[in-house]
């Protein structure tokens, strides 16, 4: 999962970031809240974790903005040192899904953000055998079907489009995409992530005609969407 790590102290972030890039999630970090909204209208992310003071702009100011402007289900972990049962209370009230009081523990951090992200996105949950429709995606083999018949496609081509039916309907961001199915070191060229998205829209035939419309989302990403057929 890709996370978005926001702390004035740069301790802090490297910290949360080490704990959650050793889990397998990719983390940026973020200290300064002004530097995260810019990058949230950007970019793609699955969950937020944020300290509540910050000089700039406030964690509450922060959740604010996400609340109003970001998907609804995308889960918000407040990490902040203020302890007292009020403060706790006034930071689920502004909308976050937890509550963490510093220092942080990495065993606690861990179990909290997998707790959310498992109830955010339970069709993340690791399967075999995956079915959207008259789509079936078998994860071990890489083997995808239509209507039972299987479909002739490469790992990448695989990857992204289980990507995309597993966030159906949300945008994702070009640079999402590419650390989702491909790598966040790899130097990919623009044209090669476009022609992976038509060869996918191609071969699984995601047309409105047929139920889906895979398409761009101008200077951001893709979104792949259900329509009436």
């Amino acid at each position: 999962m890709r996370i978005a790590v926001l702390d004035d102290d740069r301790s802090q972030t490297d910290l949360v970031c080490q704990v959650l890039s050793a889990a397998g999630h990719t983390c940026h970090a973020f200290v300064s809240g002004r530097d995260l909204l810019n990058q949230l209208r950007r970019e793609s992310f699955d969950m937020l974790v944020i300290d509540w003071q910050v000089p700039d702009l406030s964690g509450p100011e922060v959740l604010k903005w996400a609340r109003e402007k970001l998907t609804s289900n995308m889960p918000v972990l407040f990490m902040t040192s203020r302890s007292s049962e009020d403060d706790i209370i006034a930071g689920l009230a502004a909308g976050a899904d937890d509550y963490m009081i510093k220092p942080l523990r990495r065993g606690e951090l861990l179990a909290r953000v997998h707790a959310l992200l498992r109830r955010a996105y339970p069709e993340q949950a690791a399967a075999e055998q995956i079915q959207y429709g008259q789509f079936v995606f078998e994860t071990r083999t890489g083997r995808l079907t239509r209507d039972g018949v299987a479909i002739d496609v490469t790992q990448k081509e695989f990857d992204l489009a289980l990507l995309f039916f597993r966030n159906l309907g949300r945008p994702l961001s070009r640079a999402y995409i590419l650390e989702a199915v491909w790598s966040r070191d790899i130097e990919l060229p623009s044209r090669t992530m476009d022609t992976h998205v038509s060869r996918v829209r191609s071969k699984l035939q995601l047309r409105p005609e047929n139920g889906y419309r895979l398409a761009p989302v101008y200077s951001y990403g893709y979104r792949l969407e259900q329509v009436s057929s």
